[in-house]
Parts: C-alpha cells; sequence; structure tokens
C-alpha cells in the first residue's frame, strides 16, 4: 500500500511539498537584472537610499523551473486547481497527485503538500498567481520592500526634488510610483495585486 509522502511502485517522480522550494534557486541580486534595466534599478534605489528611505530586495531573476513550481502550487492552493491535472515541465520530476493511507488519490493530501511550497516560496499573501513567464524570468523584474518614516524628499530622474507627505509609506504610494517611472521602473499595474513587484513595463 502506498503512503501519503512516498513514491508510487515504479515512479521515477518525487512528490510535491516543502523540499521543492529550496531548487531551482532564485536571485536577489541586482547584478542578474538584464540592461539597461538593471541601471535603472541602481539609480532608483540609489534615489530612495539617499532620501532615507529602507528598500529591502526579494527577488529579481526567477528560474522558469522556479516559475512553475510556484505558480501552480499556488493555484492549487488559492485556486482549488485540481493537482493531478497539473501539466508537467521538462526536467522537472514533480508529482502532484498524492496518495493517502489507502493507497488512493488523496486531495487533502495533495493541497497540503502544495500548501507547505507555497508557505516555503513567501507567497500565501499573493494576490495573483505567479507568471510562467514574467518579467523575473527574463531579468526585467524585480520584487522590492519600500518604507520610510515622515515625508520622504527624493530626486527623480530628471534631478526634479518631489515631496512625498501622504500615504502609504511604502511602493504602493501613487507619488513615489510616478519618480520610479521617471527611473524606467514601474510599478505593477496589471490585473490583481503584486504589491512588491516592479518591472521595465509593468507586466
Amino acid at each position: 500500500m502506498t503512503k501519503a509522502g512516498a513514491l508510487r511502485l515504479g515512479e521515477q517522480k518525487e512528490l510535491s511539498g516543502r523540499a521543492w522550494t529550496g531548487r531551482f534557486p532564485g536571485s536577489n541580486s541586482l547584478r542578474d537584472l538584464k540592461m539597461p534595466f538593471r541601471d535603472s534599478v541602481r539609480a532608483f534605489i540609489d534615489a530612495l537610499r539617499s532620501a532615507n528611505a529602507t528598500v529591502k530586495i526579494a527577488a529579481t531573476f526567477r528560474p522558469p523551473e522556479r516559475a512553475y513550481l510556484m505558480h501552480w502550487s499556488w493555484r492549487i492552493v488559492k485556486q482549488g486547481f485540481d493537482p493531478s491535472k497539473v501539466p508537467s515541465m521538462p526536467g522537472i520530476e514533480i508529482e502532484w497527485a498524492h496518495n493517502g493511507t489507502d493507497g488512493k488519490y488523496s486531495r487533502e493530501a495533495s493541497v497540503a503538500a502544495a500548501s507547505e511550497m507555497v508557505h516555503g516560496f513567501e507567497i500565501d499573501h499573493l494576490g495573483v498567481a505567479p507568471a510562467l513567464a514574467s518579467r523575473h524570468t527574463s531579468g526585467f523584474g524585480i520584487d522590492m520592500r519600500i518604507s520610510w518614516i515622515g515625508h520622504l524628499s527624493i530626486v527623480d530622474a530628471d534631478g526634479d526634488t518631489v515631496e512625498i507627505v501622504h500615504w502609504p509609506h511604502t511602493g504602493l504610494n501613487p507619488t513615489l510610483q510616478e519618480v520610479g517611472a521617471s527611473y524606467g521602473v514601474i510599478k505593477y499595474n496589471r490585473s490583481g495585486r503584486d504589491d512588491p513587484h516592479w518591472s521595465d513595463n509593468g507586466a
């Protein structure tokens, strides 16, 4: 009898679960961004830090394999996608459908394993599924947390000083987003919500 978390007889695939989150690691280094976006981001971040804002970079380049794992684990947990119908990806021998202790397919065990991955990838609060092909996978996207105390006096790409005195004191501030756009760093502006995401085109 096959137990949940074990491979079926003769099967080469490995069951989904938290262990997968440590594979195909992404980067949080600006060096892994493509030009000219890399220089645009550096200039924007330099302006933020010169204005005493705090910038924490979470992700830059994301391998397609990692994007696949993030995308489907999120959809299984957040959208109820059937784990047994997740399409395969060459080079990733993962089995999304788990068996229960009775040897039969268990949706509960499958979703629990996907949930471990969502937690491990730290995408629990993401309002949109991580894209399979995105600005991250092409080197033109960055996830970063921006914050500051009081008002922010920041210089835009034209050399003008912009005073930001209204909330929120985060990357969701519309005026800050205009400053970012002056550098060529565009806040996510597509469907759904992806608070930390910026790119060269808003996607």
